[in-house]
Parts: C-alpha cells; sequence; structure tokens
C-alpha cells in the first residue's frame, strides 16, 4: 500500500511539472507586446494588422480544447505516457516553428495549432492519472496541485522571456523555449501511470461531511453525459468564468507597461502566482463546502475585480497589481473547480474524454473573448465595454451555480453495448480457465 501511495504522489509531481512546462501560453502577453511594439514602430519586423494581434493565443486556445477531446479518450485507453510525449512534441515544434518566421500566418500555425495541440494533450496527461490515485476527499486538492503547475509557469517564464529577448531577439527565443520543453515534457512523461485496474484508495469510504457528493455508482460514457443538464450548465459557466479572465491575462502586460515600464512582467508574475493559488485554494475549500458553492463566490468576486477596473487608472500600479493578481486567483478557481465537478458528476472510469469535452469551453471562450476584445479595443480604443460585458456574464455564472447539481441517479444507468463492455473486460479478468468456460457457455 505505502508504493502505491508513493505511486501516486510521484504521478502528482510529474504532473505538476509537466504543466510548468506549459504554462507558456499565460505568457502570450509578454511576446504580444513585443510584436505590437514592432508593428506600431513600422520596424518591418512584424508587419501585422492591429487587430490581429490576439490571432495566435485565440487559435492556440482554441486547439487546446479539441487536443483534449482527443487526448483524453487516448489518456483513458493507452497512457497518460503517450499523450504526455505526444504534447511536449507539438509544443515544442510549434515553437521552434515562429522562431523561423514573423508572418502571422507562420505564428497561427506554429503558436496557434501546433503548440495549442501540443498544449492540450499535455494537460490531458497530468491531472486524470493523478486524482485515479486518491479518494474522492482529496479529488480537490490533488487537481488543484497538479494544474497549479500550468498557472504558476509565468513567475519564471515571464523574467525569463524578458530577459531572452532583450538578449537574444524574440525568435530566438521561442527556439530556446520549444527545445528545452520538448526536452522537459518527454522526460516528466515517463513518471505518468494510471492505477492498476481495481485499484481502490485507501480512505475512499470518507468524506467531509457530505460537501463532496460520493462517486456515483455508474460511470458516465460521453454520449449519456452529453444528455444531462448538469453537463451543459457547467460548460456555460466554464465557459464564462474562463473567457472573462482570458482577455485579461492576454493583455495584462500592455496595460502594465505605461505604468512599470520594463517591470510589466511582474503583473503577469503576480497573477501567475494568484493562479496557481486558485487552482490550490478552490481545490481544497470545494472539497469541504462543495463546488458549487465555491464557484458562487469565486464568480461573485471575479465579476467585482473586473469591473474594479475601469476605476483603475494607468498609473496606479499598486492597484493594477492587486486587481491582476486577484483576476489570476479567480481565474484559477476554474482549472480545479470543472474537473472535479466533473468527476464528481460523471464518474472516473471516462474521466479523461468527459472532461475534454467540458474543457471545449474553455477552448472556445478563449477563441472567442480575446478576438472580441481586441477588435472592441481597435474600435473605440478602450476596453472598458468589454469589461463589462464580462461583469455582467459573470453575474449570470453566479446565478447559474445556484442551479447546477449532479445528475439524477435514472439517468445514470449504461447503455445496453456499455453493460456489454463493462462485463466481457470483467470475464476478461478473471483466470483463464474461468474466462475459458465463460466463452463456451
Amino acid at each position: 500500500m505505502n508504493e502505491i501511495k508513493n505511486r501516486g504522489w510521484s504521478v502528482t509531481m510529474a504532473g505538476l511539472g509537466i504543466n510548468l512546462a506549459l504554462g507558456i501560453l499565460y505568457t502570450w502577453s509578454i511576446f504580444k507586446q513585443a510584436i505590437k511594439e514592432s508593428v506600431m514602430a513600422k520596424d518591418g519586423v512584424f508587419d501585422w494588422d492591429i487587430a490581429s494581434l490576439n490571432d495566435p493565443y485565440a487559435v492556440c486556445c482554441l486547439m487546446f480544447t479539441v487536443a483534449m477531446v482527443f487526448a483524453g479518450r487516448i489518456q483513458d485507453k493507452l497512457s497518460p505516457r503517450v499523450t504526455a510525449v505526444i504534447g511536449g512534441l507539438l509544443t515544442g515544434a510549434g515553437l521552434i516553428v515562429i522562431s523561423q518566421s514573423n508572418a502571422l500566418s507562420a505564428w497561427i500555425l506554429g503558436f496557434g495549432v501546433l503548440t495549442g495541440l501540443g498544449l492540450g494533450f499535455g494537460y490531458a496527461s497530468a491531472t486524470p492519472p493523478a486524482i485515479k490515485w486518491f479518494p474522492a476527499s482529496k479529488t480537490g486538492m490533488i487537481a488543484g496541485i497538479v494544474v497549479a503547475g500550468f498557472g504558476l509557469a509565468s513567475v519564471y517564464i515571464a523574467p525569463l522571456a524578458n530577459f531572452l529577448i532583450a538578449k537574444f531577439g524574440l525568435s530566438q527565443s521561442m527556439l530556446i523555449f520549444g527545445v528545452a520543453f520538448m526536452a522537459v515534457v518527454c522526460i516528466l512523461s515517463m513518471f505518468l501511470v494510471n492505477p492498476p485496474q481495481g485499484y481502490v484508495p485507501a480512505n475512499a469510504a470518507s468524506t467531509n461531511k457530505g460537501a463532496v457528493a460520493p462517486p456515483p455508482p455508474v460511470n458516465y460514457y460521453p454520449m449519456q453525459m452529453l444528455k444531462t443538464a448538469a453537463f451543459y450548465k457547467l460548460w456555460v459557466m466554464y465557459f464564462i468564468g474562463a473567457g472573462a479572465a482570458l482577455i485579461i491575462i492576454g493583455g495584462v502586460a500592455g496595460m502594465a507597461k505605461k505604468s512599470m515600464g520594463d517591470l510589466a512582467w511582474v503583473v503577469v508574475a503576480l497573477m501567475a502566482v494568484g493562479n496557481a493559488g486558485g487552482r490550490i485554494v478552490a481545490g481544497v475549500v470545494s472539497d469541504k463546502i462543495g463546488r458549487t458553492r465555491t464557484l458562487l463566490i469565486t464568480m461573485s468576486l471575479q465579476s467585482a475585480v473586473i469591473f474594479s477596473l475601469l476605476f483603475i487608472g494607468e498609473s496606479e500600479a499598486i492597484l493594477l497589481m492587486a486587481a491582476a493578481t486577484m483576476v489570476g486567483f479567480n481565474y484559477g478557481t476554474n482549472l480545479s473547480l470543472f474537473p472535479s465537478a466533473t468527476k464528481d458528476y460523471f464518474g472516473l472510469k471516462n474521466f479523461g474524454i468527459n472532461y475534454g469535452l467540458v474543457f471545449s469551453a474553455w477552448g472556445i471562450a478563449g477563441f472567442i473573448f480575446p478576438r472580441v476584445s481586441q477588435m472592441i479595443v481597435a474600435s473605440t480604443g478602450s476596453p472598458q465595454t468589454a469589461y463589462i460585458m464580462c461583469s455582467v456574464l459573470l453575474l449570470v455564472s453566479a446565478l447559474m451555480s445556484l442551479m447546477t447539481k449532479a445528475p439524477e441517479e435514472s439517468t445514470q444507468r449504461p447503455s445496453i453495448w456499455g453493460q456489454f463492455k463493462e462485463q466481457l473486460a470483467f470475464a476478461r479478468a478473471q483466470p483463464v480457465d474461468v474466462y475459458m468456460g465463460a466463452r463456451h457457455i
């Protein structure tokens, strides 16, 4: 039992390390600012339309979620190691591609498509195997720890990116990141493993005074999950919670540049600290009081914080840093609450693909919200309209959390095909003589 417990924590730490490498997505505002300065200076290095600055980032978010669905299936059926290696290779390849060209099309292909797909495969490989080693009472905490790496990555990537860009230029910096992350993710993937079939975590029966529902007696198949109202409520809340914050994350360096100059990366790093902290805190708290109650608190708070940006001036660096940290914190809560809720509501057996479908809300939000925000800024010269829109939508999401609960037990019955597959898997797990006898009955 000690050996199994140790394997669970090694998987968790490997997942944390992989996400620390893949979190380069949240440093986009640093790269975007460098590109924007080139465009505004008309130096001929980056000849992009100003309204297209967020396009690689938006495509990256969309490809991220597309990959999550397929990667989740591969992770469930084959191995998290396979998905992690694919993720590392694609992420590195995408960054290497953009190191060779400054064209918008190359950045959409490299950062948007390849790196986006790589992030999705890598991210899908980390959380599912980790939470499978632990009881339901620790789902939020373990999910929070693993995904904290993705949020925390900007703490080191942001200053490192600034240093590398100043010393080698943006293209060479992308080449360095590409090679390094490819190697790190592929090495750490060797530590990822699912628990053996039939494994039951220690203390699996313990609960926290009923705050978190016990695992459902029947695991949902994807098509069954898609027939429940709970799935669509989770999806819409995720879409709003992620999208509202992603427009801030994608432009925070530019917001801070005017008041902090070359120290604008500090705001990015503080947002990353908040992002990572929110994932862990929300995971632990939701294990105690429940996922939807935690969502009500965080969505309401995020609405207030984003609305406060309307009153923070460009020169008020301290207030901007505080607001950015809180935006990161509230955003981070989504990345632990929604995978935990997916496991609670729909079971663990098909968690990889089921969460991939729930996670599609994040990717579509990442594609739509930053693009709409950039169009608003290009049209009005100010992001204030976007802030008001996000605040209102977050309040709607908070109210929706009050109406969200696990599906009724009657909808959890597996299909006939699902029952047949489960029975066949059980028969094959028996000793050879029993299995062969069953075949000839």
